[in-house]
């Protein structure tokens, strides 16, 4: 019950990093630039990649996408967490995954992102690694 708990939770911060990002992303100002003039400049500039869309339109498909990739995560391990428990355990490739992919999401938010949505993976990916010790211990 306990791991259960634990896995639970640590999807839960994941579901809700990712949820805020969304409601950021598309509601919000949060992602404009400070600087009008870069602002105006991404909306008109198009990747080298292809002219069929902007830097901007790239910028607000991307944080839409990370986000929905965050909820997926949340709802798939949530849901193992609390109705496939023995599944999720006693599968090595669901275990191994849930780790690479908060560790992963820790590394990148160390990088490139900043404190909050840190310490947040930070949490989850405690909470995913002690839920499995005590799983196997």
């Amino acid at each position: 019950m306990a791991i259960a708990i634990l896995l639970s939770i640590g999807s839960l911060i994941i579901g809700a990093l990712g949820l805020i990002h969304l409601i950021y992303t598309f509601h919000t100002n949060r992602f404009e630039p400070r600087d009008d003039a870069l602002g105006r400049s991404l909306r008109e500039v198009s990747p080298v990649l292809t002219s069929e869309t902007s830097m901007w339109k790239a910028w607000i498909g991307f944080n839409a996408s990370h986000s929905l990739g965050a909820l997926l995560f949340a709802a798939v391990y949530g849901y193992l967490a609390v109705f496939e428990l023995t599944f999720l355990l006693s599968s090595t490739f669901l275990v191994a995954l849930s780790l690479v992919v908060l560790g992963s999401y820790l590394v990148l938010a160390r990088l490139y992102w900043f404190k909050a949505p840190f310490l947040g993976i930070l949490v989850s990916t405690a909470l995913f690694a002690i839920g499995y010790v005590l799983a196997y211990v």
